[in-house]
């Protein structure tokens, strides 16, 4: 069966219900003028086989419904028109009836739901029935059903063969040009079909991509207004795609105001939603109609803030590590002549004659000499850090310790410290170098809050990475603080080194973490340890 002969099917079953009952009402009223004036009545059996032709149309419309009916409901459909005609025919007058076309109309029908081939049987079938109609009644076989012979022998045989002849013609050229047609509206109907399933699948594949891209996607009109707003977008900005729809895009992305000039990739920081301030990249594209003139911009944006850290982090690495290693090199060359130095002035101290201000000036110059060898041993575990000896160690009792250890420390006075870190946590480190990391940010902490305050210590751990978290209220950092914060020699202190920080960060870089800090814009500092979690 070609495809789509379902819907043709019911629109057949329909046109045959409406013709069936307007064929019975306009017989019925003109059966009833008829008798009311004495005139010819119409047939009783033309009548019933209208009606009956009524309500197998209707009974077919039911059934046509269900799938599983459609090839059988098609066939009766063919064969009950050829009975219909047929009878139709042999009341109305046989070799005399006018309604003889009507088989040209089950052919059509034939061929339009069941194809060329069927159609060309259909029209065979015509031709032996209609044949056999004439035949019969020309040699008198019909006239028990009041078909008369006479009517056959006026018309003639010559003629009757004309006409046999004729119709068997009418009826195979209508098979075969309704059979051709039908093929080629088969044909147009399954490439049709082909392409709807291939734009439909199309369709649903842009949408299952813009809906589940990990950037965000937004359309434009040439002038700016929103129309595609994909669940990324919705996520950054906060606005649903039925909210975005038709809005100017400045309304939602104000650094975008001009973006119709742009056409390489840019960013911009970006408030989100959440009051998290964000650097998106993005980038514009045109897009045209099917007629090839501009339909609207493509706007394609992602979160790089992590991208935009990790390439500052490597940055300030590679920086750190070219300047810890040339620095390294020439703390060695300096600590031999301060060696020679040191040794020189101790034997200028030793001579009895020295006078008492000589042997002030050289006890000075003693000492500044030993605070330099000092700050470039500091150094020198900065520029090389020892290989961390790991042992696995429970965070909570270890907080406590340190917090003991500070106890008596006069800048821990009027502070308070919380351990806040739950009992089940181990981290894998070196004490020895934790302890100095530790201890290093609770002092920095403490100065930055000298006239007292709070330390938290806190942890979360995810599958791959343990967060130690520890926060003070103080006044926080200062503008350039965080570009500067890890680098030796950069202090805030009056008396710092500048080495503490950029030790701790040496450290936790060599146990293959990491150490960062955030200042809130409503003060207090946070200095984050992230450590990857061992699991031997």
């Amino acid at each position: 069966m070609i495809m789509g002969s379902e819907r043709r099917l019911r629109l057949f079953i329909y046109a045959r219900i409406i013709v069936s009952f307007l064929f019975l009402a306009t017989t019925l009223l003109l059966e009833f003028q008829n008798s009311s004036v004495g005139t010819e009545r119409f047939q009783p059996g033309i009548i019933r086989l209208m009606a009956f032709s009524f309500v197998f149309s209707v009974s077919s419309l039911f059934f046509s419904n269900k799938q599983k009916y459609t090839q059988f409901l098609t066939n009766l459909q063919i064969i009950w028109d050829l009975l219909f005609v047929t009878v139709l025919v042999l009341f109305t007058g046989g070799i005399l009836s006018s309604y003889s076309f009507l088989y040209l109309l089950s052919i059509m029908v034939a061929g339009m739901l069941l194809g060329r081939r069927q159609a060309l049987y259909t029209a065979s079938l015509c031709g032996i029935l209609y044949g056999t109609i004439l035949d019969f009644q020309y040699f008198g076989y019909l006239s028990f059903i009041g078909l008369s012979q006479e009517d056959a022998y006026q018309v003639g045989a010559l003629r009757l063969f004309y006409m046999i002849s004729f119709n068997l013609i009418a009826f195979g050229l209508t098979a075969f040009i309704t059979g051709l047609l039908a093929e080629r509206a088969r044909l147009s109907e399954e490439a049709l079909q082909r392409s709807s399933i291939d734009y439909f699948e199309l369709a649903q594949l842009n949408s299952a991509i813009v809906a589940h891209s990990e950037s965000g996607l937004l359309t434009t009109t040439v002038a700016g207004r929103i129309r595609v707003f994909n669940p990324y977008a919705e996520a950054i900005v906060g606005l649903s795609q039925s909210d975005a729809y038709d809005k100017q895009i400045e309304t939602v992305f104000p650094q975008l105001s001009d973006f119709f000039n742009l056409s390489v990739q840019r960013e911009f920081e970006y408030l989100t939603a959440d009051g998290t301030i964000v650097t998106l990249g993005y980038r514009v594209d045109p897009f045209n109609n099917s007629n090839g003139f501009l339909a609207g911009y493509i706007v394609n944006f992602r979160d790089i803030t992590d991208i935009r850290r990790m390439e500052a982090a490597l940055k300030k690495a590679d920086r750190l590590a070219a300047l810890g290693e040339l620095s390294a090199r020439m703390a060695h060359e300096i600590r031999n002549p301060l060696a020679a130095l040191c040794g020189s002035v101790q034997l200028l101290s030793s001579a009895a004659t020295l006078q008492e201000h000589d042997s002030r000036l050289l006890s000075i110059v003693t000492r500044e000499a030993e605070r330099l060898d000092a700050l470039i041993s500091e150094f020198l575990i900065y520029a090389r850090p020892a290989t961390p000896q790991l042992q696995r160690i429970r965070l909570q009792p270890y907080i406590d310790e340190e917090f003991l250890f500070l106890a008596q420390d006069h800048r821990f006075v009027s502070i308070t410290l919380h351990n806040l870190v739950p009992d089940s946590v181990e981290v894998t480190v070196d004490s020895n170098q934790f302890h100095q990391v530790i201890v290093n940010l609770l002092q920095n902490a403490a100065d930055a809050m000298p006239d007292g305050g709070e330390i938290r210590v806190e942890c979360s751990c995810d599958p791959a990475t343990i967060h130690i978290r520890i926060t003070d209220s103080g006044f926080g950092l200062p503008e350039d603080g965080e570009r500067h914060l890890f680098e030796p020699f950069w202090t805030t202190k009056p008396a710092g080194t500048g080495l503490g920080l950029a030790i701790s960060y040496r450290i936790i870089e060599a146990h293959g973490g990491s150490l960062s800090a955030e200042s809130p814009p409503g003060g207090g500092c946070t200095f984050i340890i992230a450590l990857p979690v061992k699991t031997s």
